[in-house]
């Protein structure tokens, strides 16, 4: 067999390793917010695998890659950043989104309520990950020595997500489900 295996049994006693060497528990704030990133990356591969349009796809693998860059960045020791071999996600990236939001939001119907999360299943799909996303954004914020910016893009991200959903629901023909509150009996 070539290549790595996939156990090692060095997490057997609760512990893993971090990027530089250091080893924490399983249930470190920083492994929990890494754990949560790639949980939203997950999601996302959902997304595309419930029929998402090509251009949008196309959008949600590149929000995958950089889920896989900010992961890695989490999953380092703080004091070995220096040796990481991907640039960090920084203030380019995202003006990115919020660009990509813009653009997506102006081929959208005006929000006129809320919406309830759902639609056609790839629209669903991204609003789990929006979820997941903003659940990683509260994790980061459990973790000492993490960039300002790392809290920013994931905040944009959720934002993205739920513009992606709102638009592959246009794409399928499907409404947003307005929020109507429960009715009175």
């Amino acid at each position: 067999m070539n290549g790595m295996k996939i156990y090692t049994r060095t997490g057997d006693q609760g512990q893993t390793g971090l990027f530089g060497g250091a080893r924490v528990r399983k249930n470190d704030p920083r492994v929990e917010a890494y754990g949560t990133v790639d949980e939203t990356n997950a999601a996302l591969g959902v997304a595309c695998a419930a029929d998402l349009p090509a251009p949008l796809r196309d959008i949600v693998e590149g929000l995958q890659r950089d889920l896989f860059v900010l992961g890695a960045e989490l999953a380092c020791d703080p004091s070995k950043t220096d040796k990481l071999k991907v640039p960090v996600l920084g203030q380019e990236r995202i003006e990115e989104l919020e660009a990509l939001i813009d653009r997506l939001e102006a081929e959208l119907p005006p929000l006129t309520s809320f919406i309830l999360p759902g639609g056609c299943a790839a629209a669903a799909a991204l609003h789990l990950a929006r979820t997941v996303c903003r659940r990683a954004e509260r994790r980061v914020l459990d973790v000492a020595d993490v960039r300002p910016g790392v809290v920013v893009y994931l905040n944009r991200l959720s934002d993205l997500l739920f513009v992606l959903a709102r638009r592959a629901n246009g794409v399928a023909g499907v409404d947003d489900v307005p929020w109507e509150g429960r009715a009175q009996s």
